[in-house]
């Protein structure tokens, strides 16, 4: 059973309509990569399936027991946020929030759940460092952390690789890939470089005027060559 569904989804703003009538599922285990050019609706995509916005029309369908409020996200940063004067263990931790109810402070489990998610990023020596002394691919490490204290299931992923240097960036798309492929998180991600979507990803959700909606290899054989030419 598909754990999201999108039937004849309109998103927009403000009244602007940016995408109509698209269809999609996401299946236990995917990894799906949305790419497009700049304003062709991956953020609002995003958003509206975190309920930060409402679609125009159509609906977006949950299933498999999944909540929204089990999806981990993480979202892409303002240099605001960059310079956040916390401890590694307090932002992991703050991913925990939604499972502790009426509780105003962490337990034993949130904890422990977070160490777990630490570990996982390798970040145990880092937790009582100040975030903004890190580097911009152990902020990524911190945020993904975070967000895989939201959840066991899937992962919503907001171009996590911007402003990351070669080496690193390697480094996020693989940590993203093992957690797909060892922990079974399903993985949902916008990205810019459609290369590594194509490597990665097992199928693509490409908004623009035509949208094209299939596996990797279809979108390498149909898609592709549309969005880079010839040759890809």
């Amino acid at each position: 059973m598909a754990l999201l569904t999108c039937r004849d989804l309109s998103l927009g703003y403000d009244g602007r309509e940016i995408v109509h009538g698209l269809n999609f599922t996401v299946e236990p285990g995917d990894y799906l990569c949305v790419v497009g050019e700049n304003g062709s609706g991956k953020s609002t995509l995003m958003k509206t399936i975190l309920g930060l916005l409402s679609p125009l029309s159509g609906e977006i369908a949950f299933g498999d027991g999944l909540k929204r409020n089990e999806i981990g996200y993480l979202p892409q940063q303002t240099e605001v946020q960059k310079d956040f004067p916390a401890s590694v263990r307090e932002i992991v931790l703050s991913g925990c929030q939604n499972r502790m109810g009426a509780r105003p402070f962490y337990g034993k489990a949130e904890k422990a759940i977070a160490l777990e998610n630490m570990k996982k990023m390798e970040l145990e020596e880092l937790a009582d460092r100040c975030y903004r002394e890190l580097s911009g691919g152990q902020q990524q490490r911190v945020l993904l952390a975070r967000a895989l204290c939201a959840t066991k299931r899937m992962l919503v992923l907001d171009e996590p690789v911007t402003g990351l240097d070669p080496v690193v960036t390697k480094e996020m798309y693989e940590l993203i890939a093992r957690l797909n492929r060892e922990d079974g998180i399903t993985v949902v991600m916008i990205s810019h470089d459609i290369a590594a979507a194509m490597k990665y990803a097992k199928r693509i959700l490409h908004l623009s005027e035509n949208v094209f909606f299939g596996s990797t290899e279809e979108y390498r054989q149909n898609g592709a060559s549309g969005f880079f030419g010839e040759g890809v």
